[in-house]
C-alpha cells in the first residue's frame, strides 16, 4: 500500500456561535471551505476574503504556497471569517512556532469572546423590558 499520508497542520477557530476546523498544508493557494472555494462561499465579499488572508499578509507569506482547508459552522459569514482566520493564525503558530510572537503583537492569536447574551423571562430579549404604562 502507498504510503498516503498527507501532512497538514491542524487548528480550532472560534467566534461568537461560530466554528471553524482549519488544515493547513503546502499546496498551490486554494482555499476550500465546506468543499467550495472561499470565493465562491463567500460570494465575493472582498472584505471578508481580505479578512481570512490577513494571517498571511502580518507575516508576509504568499498564500499561493500553502493549501487551506476549512469545515465552518453555525452563525453567520462575519462570526464564520473571524472564525477561520483565528484557526489559520493558530495553524501557522502550531507550523512555526517563531512566527507566534509576530501573530500575538498583530492581535491574531487572541479569541474575542463576546457572545449573544440569553433572553431572560419576564423581559423582550436579554435586556430590554416592557413599557412602562404611567396610567
Amino acid at each position: 500500500m502507498a504510503d498516503q499520508s498527507i501532512h497538514y497542520h491542524y487548528a480550532l477557530g472560534r467566534r461568537k456561535s461560530s466554528t471553524a476546523r482549519v488544515r493547513l498544508q503546502n499546496g498551490k493557494g486554494n482555499i476550500i471551505v465546506n468543499g467550495k472555494p472561499a470565493e465562491e462561499y463567500f460570494a465575493g465579499s472582498k472584505s471578508i476574503l481580505n479578512e481570512l488572508v490577513r494571517p498571511f499578509s502580518v507575516l508576509e507569506l504568499e498564500v499561493k504556497k500553502y493549501d487551506v482547508s476549512i469545515v465552518v459552522s453555525g452563525g453567520g459569514h462575519a462570526g464564520q471569517s473571524e472564525a477561520i482566520r483565528l484557526g489559520i493564525a493558530k495553524a501557522l503558530a502550531v507550523m512555526n512556532e517563531d512566527l507566534k510572537g509576530t501573530l500575538r503583537r498583530a492581535d491574531l492569536l487572541g479569541r474575542d469572546p463576546r457572545e449573544k447574551e440569553r433572553k431572560k423571562f419576564g423581559l423582550k430579549g436579554a435586556r430590554k423590558q416592557r413599557q412602562f404604562t404611567k396610567r
